[in-house]
């Protein structure tokens, strides 16, 4: 385990190395910079400002100042000078991980059972019941649900509020927005592990041992019938992070994504990068997990990578 884990970490530097610099060429190379939304400014203003944010400099000197910042903690962000880019990530990062732990919570609770019942109804009304919804869900993006249950639930029944992140309520239209399109995925491939392990050996072996229906399904099948949906769920964390872009958007959601596209927008260069970087970081970290408990929940692969 110690091994895979180094190997992953150190797999996870070269990554992160071209991640940074890919980052930092785009937002550097693109048209515009932090001050070209500001009233005109007279060229020797411009010269003066340029040369106090270091944009004189060349380029790889540049990438330099702000990799040597952002390990020291003290990288500045242009939008929000008062407030280094670390400053702004604690900051709002515990809000977006948050609303992904409750989208997290809403793609599991609704996605495994799905997945399940689905595979034990093989080609029943419930098989294709769900795995229609299932399908539906997947080609219905989250900028589109979430506007379409403002206006059911907010607009329409009153029962929440449209946006906001004041009250409990709050968190239930943006975690379902977030959620259910992962719940999708989820149910299909849990259906799909669950027919592979129904029809094992071990299964009918259980059945003829006079197990309930039910125990052969959680005892037995689960551990194995669920092993795609530990497998998905290193990038649907990692999506469920960096998905909620839009989602906090939408509902107007102090998260670090809000902060990343108004940064976007504003041409805040050091804050992009930042960004980037820890949910670079983050996903690397996300999988790390997802392959441990891959290993702990398949002996098999265990054995595989001792031999």
């Amino acid at each position: 385990m110690w091994r895979l884990i180094s190997r992953r970490v150190l797999q996870a530097v070269p990554v992160l190395l071209v991640i940074s610099v890919a980052t930092f060429l785009m937002v550097r190379l693109a048209p515009g910079d932090p001050f070209s939304d500001e009233r005109r400014m007279p060229d020797d203003v411009r010269a003066r400002l340029a040369a106090c944010y270091g944009f004189d400099e060349p380029l790889w000197r540049q990438y330099l100042q702000h990799m040597t910042h952002l390990l020291r903690g003290d990288l500045p962000s242009f939008r929000h000078p008062e407030r280094t880019v670390q400053e702004v990530i604690a900051e709002a990062f515990p809000v977006s991980l948050e609303l992904g732990a409750y989208a997290l919570v809403v793609a599991l609770v609704l996605g495994i059972p799905a997945g399940v019942v689905a595979a034990v109804r093989r080609n029943r009304l419930w098989d294709h019941l769900l795995m229609g919804v299932a399908m539906g869900g997947i080609c219905l993006p989250s900028f589109v649900l979430g506007p379409l249950l403002i206006l059911a639930f907010a607009l329409t029944l009153g029962w929440v509020n449209p946006m906001g992140w004041d009250h409990p309520g709050d968190r239930v239209l943006p975690a379902l927005t977030l959620g259910l399109y992962y719940a999708a995925y989820i149910a299909r491939l849990a259906r799909g592990g669950m027919l592979e392990v129904l029809s094992q050996d071990y299964m009918r072996t259980a059945r003829a041992k006079g197990l309930p229906g039910w125990q052969v399904v959680v005892r037995h099948g689960l551990r194995g019938g669920l092993l795609p949906v530990v497998t998905y769920l290193g990038p649907a964390s990692a999506g469920l992070l960096t998905g909620s872009f839009a989602v906090e958007t939408i509902f107007f959601i102090p998260g670090l994504g809000r902060f990343f596209v108004n940064a976007a927008f504003n041409r805040d260069y050091t804050m992009v990068l930042g960004t980037v970087l820890f949910y670079a970081v983050l996903i690397v970290v996300l999988n790390l997990l997802v392959d441990v408990v891959h290993l702990w929940l398949d002996p098999r692969l265990r054995d595989a990578r001792n031999a």
